[in-house]
């Protein structure tokens, strides 16, 4: 394979489950795993916003846990599972029916969660980490699940609301 990288760079193939799909990816060893979902995978619901970890923007799920795509090297997601904003919705078995929302999604949308939209998908991915850790969590445990996550507009009220509404929604259905 053809490389244009400076001496002593050398890419790497890595393999890991994004959405339940595997995916094998030729990364350079500094390459982020945001970079690597955009860039390489198309899924570009994780926002590269800061690209310091200071905003949540690009929130994904490794394994069981909410991380900074954008703190964390591709290479060290070799072999492991992804969980991104894209993974969330699912199709409906219904024939000619559209995806069916994740509940914390819908509970986003019954709760006015967004208002420019930005932060939402690692707004959303945070709580989802919370709630498979702690499926009703107080008030208090949603805001600190998600004191990560910066959202510009102020949507903060709305955002606890709607982790409220989508643990009851989730303990509702299962």
């Amino acid at each position: 394979m053809p490389s244009n990288l400076p001496a002593g760079h050398s890419r790497r193939t890595i393999t890991m489950t994004v959405n339940d799909e595997q995916h094998t990816v030729y990364v350079e060893p500094r390459r982020t795993l945001l970079d690597a979902l955009r860039e390489d995978l198309g899924l570009t619901g994780a926002k590269k916003v800061c690209d310091l970890g200071q905003c949540g923007a690009c929130t994904v799920i490794k394994g069981n846990r909410a991380i900074y795509s954008c703190l964390t090297l591709a290479v060290e997601c070799a072999g492991q599972s992804i969980q991104t904003i894209e993974g969330l919705a699912q199709a409906d078995p219904a024939p000619g029916s559209q995806l069916r929302l994740h509940a914390i999604q819908q509970a986003f949308i019954e709760c006015d969660a967004y208002q420019c939209g930005y932060c939402t998908p690692g707004q959303i991915m945070a709580i989802k980490a919370l709630l498979e850790h702690n499926p009703n969590p107080t008030l208090d445990e949603v805001k600190m699940g998600v004191s990560g996550n910066l959202c510009r507009c102020g949507a903060y009220p709305n955002i606890f609301r709607a982790a409220l509404r989508a643990a009851e929604l989730l303990r509702t259905a299962g």
